[in-house]
């Protein structure tokens, strides 16, 4: 099947699934009538992956707006995950052999949350203890938890599929700082909650697709490999071809259960040899195949791993623990594989970071001003205590750290201060708690984020950890409040030329808009600048045709961006264009023009 027969169907199953979606919302059913589909992003360490409570990472059938599931590092667009999801195989007591999946290639989802408001993604971080009406007081354990619930019995009209009567809770946890910021662990609880199940295989599916989301065809050429001293499964690209050299390969790793009498399945599979029948999906994870390493035939990756048997009864809980393991380079996967052993020891609970710090920001002309001094002692970093540290330090906060970026809430970050506690660590500089950023223009966006980071641990020789700086990011326009009324309205930049690349500038004066990488045609940006705060912009064209209405009701900014697009989302021409300005508080009105060159 070539690569646009391939697209096409996928969009045909799409779109099938999205109906079948919103009939289920709406027609009543067996068990649940309703699903609360939701999904998260792991943004705190070095691996940005979106988590659904379906039990698929990627989108799924919920409504997450990106075009990546698994970047690694941030801000590289580097693409790991096209679809991932937990198999679940065993035979009933009436002889049946059936399969449960969160996720496939071919098939339907099969588990789902139930319709509950509550029944969400739950976000946690360590400290916190969440209320679960499933989980009562659910202790957090890494920077960054997750927690959900799904079954796959709650939606009882999906075509070929007949439940095993699970009940699946799964957690996820993610760090923010070395040596623990580059792996995502997920933990799932599986209970049978009708019938006992016979020899239960458990397997985990991944179409991987290791390379630049922007180049094309970087899924065609991947090779897997499989480590059986990890229980691990890799996918790595191919260097060269049109996707060029992947920073990182991908690999998931079952750091439990670790039984050595339990049979273990790597097996990778073409394109049109995926299986799907339950009886043939089930029989391949109880296999105990484990394929020749796949290193001279690069391909799609799509590749199951498995392990088993378990006789399971009615209420036990099985529990299964995998890792999602990046690194630079093959060598920093297997590093990072290695670092999980020891994590593995540890119960998951390391020395951490503190608490992000608060921060406010107010904006000046040309300037941004920072200030972080705590005004809560039940959130102030400094006094935060880490009971998992191997010294006998009770409070391990060190300093904070102040950055800014150009480009984006995910950086690349430059650091404009440190400052930390006088103890003869570090710098000595003496704890400050406020930065004035000059120099800046006016209305355009700068990106800022403040952490904070703790004394390296010596005993354990563990090093110093460090809030995320992902999650404490915000975005910041310095410029002046809106004048009293209109008269000093302007057009910027003016003339507008089609011929500047503006996204190249630093910073930026175009960027794309939500998570799409690159630029387009309606990201263009024209900006009517020193607008009173209620009014109202119309744009005509020299003949004295409307364009277009802004209408800008701000009293804090005084400015109005548009995207050089007509009121029906048509691009405009080349042309002399005219603006009128209504001051909606006195009904004064100001007249202007400006220029578009493409």
């Amino acid at each position: 099947m070539d690569q646009g027969r391939e697209k096409q169907d996928a969009q045909q199953r799409a779109l099938a699934w999205k109906v079948f979606i919103i009939a289920v919302l709406i027609s009543p059913l067996g068990h649940a009538q309703f699903a609360k589909l939701d999904w998260r992003m792991h943004n705190v360490g070095k691996v940005r992956q979106v988590v659904t409570n379906m039990g698929a990472l990627n989108k799924a059938l919920t409504k997450y707006p990106g075009l990546i599931n698994c970047e690694f590092p941030p801000g590289s667009d580097e693409e790991h995950v096209i679809q991932y999801g937990l198999w679940i195989g065993g035979i009933t007591p009436t002889g049946d052999t059936l399969v449960s999946e969160t996720q496939s290639h071919f098939g339907p989802n099969e588990f789902y949350p139930t319709g509950a408001s509550w029944d969400t993604i739950w976000v946690g971080s360590r400290g916190d203890t969440l209320q679960i009406p499933y989980w009562p007081n659910y202790g957090a354990v890494s920077d960054q938890d997750f927690v959900c619930r799904y079954s796959d019995y709650n939606i009882l009209n999906i075509d070929n599929h007949t439940p095993l009567y699970l009940d699946v809770l799964q957690t996820s946890y993610a760090w923010s700082s070395q040596p623990v910021d580059e792996f995502i662990i997920f933990k799932y609880y599986i209970v049978p909650k009708k019938i006992p199940l016979k020899d239960v295989y458990v397997g985990f599916w991944h179409h991987g697709g290791v390379g630049n989301i922007n180049a094309g065809g970087y899924f065609l050429d991947e090779i897997a490999r499989y480590y059986p001293d990890h229980h691990m499964s890799v996918d790595q690209d191919v260097p060269g071809g049109d996707d060029g050299n992947a920073i990182a390969p991908i690999g998931f790793k079952i750091v439990r259960p670790d039984d050595p009498g339990l049979k273990w399945t790597f097996k990778y599979y073409e394109h049109e040899t995926l299986p799907t029948r339950d009886n043939i999906v089930y029989g391949e994870m109880a296999s105990g195949t484990i394929m020749q390493d796949r290193l001279d035939q690069p391909s799609r990756a799509h590749i199951v791993l498995a392990c088993g048997p378990f006789q399971l009864k009615v209420g036990d809980t099985l529990k299964v623990e995998i890792a999602e393991v990046l690194g630079f380079g093959l060598a920093g996967v297997l590093k990072n594989a290695d670092y999980l052993n020891f994590l593995k020891t540890k119960a998951f609970r390391v020395p951490s970071p503190p608490p992000k710090p608060a921060y406010r920001t107010t904006i000046g002309n040309h300037e941004v001003r920072i200030n972080w001094r705590p005004q809560d002692a039940r959130t102030n970093p400094e006094l935060y205590e880490d009971p998992s540290r191997g010294d006998t330090i009770r409070r391990p906060f060190e300093g904070y750290r102040l950055y800014k970026s150009t480009r984006g809430l995910d950086g690349p970050w430059h650091m404009l201060a440190e400052y930390d506690v006088i103890d003869g660590v570090g710098y000595d500089t003496g704890l400050q708690y406020e930065y004035i950023d000059t120099g800046l223009l006016n209305n355009v966006e700068y990106y800022y984020t403040l952490t904070g980071y703790s004394k390296a641990d010596n005993v354990i020789n563990f090093p110093s950890q460090e809030s995320s700086q992902t999650a404490n990011a915000r975005t910041v326009t310095p410029g002046v409040p809106p004048p009293s009324s209109v008269g000093q309205v302007a057009a910027v930049p003016n003339p507008y030329r089609g011929d500047i690349a503006y996204s190249s500038y630093n910073p930026p004066w175009e960027h794309p808009q939500g998570n799409r990488p690159w630029w387009m045609e309606q990201d263009r940006r024209l900006q009517f600048i020193n607008l009173p705060q209620r009014c109202e912009i119309k744009i005509f064209t020299l003949a004295g045709d409307l364009v277009n209405t802004l209408r800008h009701d701000d009293p804090n900014r005084g400015f109005e961006d548009w995207n050089l697009t007509s009121s029906v989302g048509q691009a405009i021409s080349s042309g002399i264009y005219l603006f009128a300005v209504e001051d909606l508080n006195n009904g004064q009105v100001q007249v202007g023009k400006f220029v578009v060159i493409k």
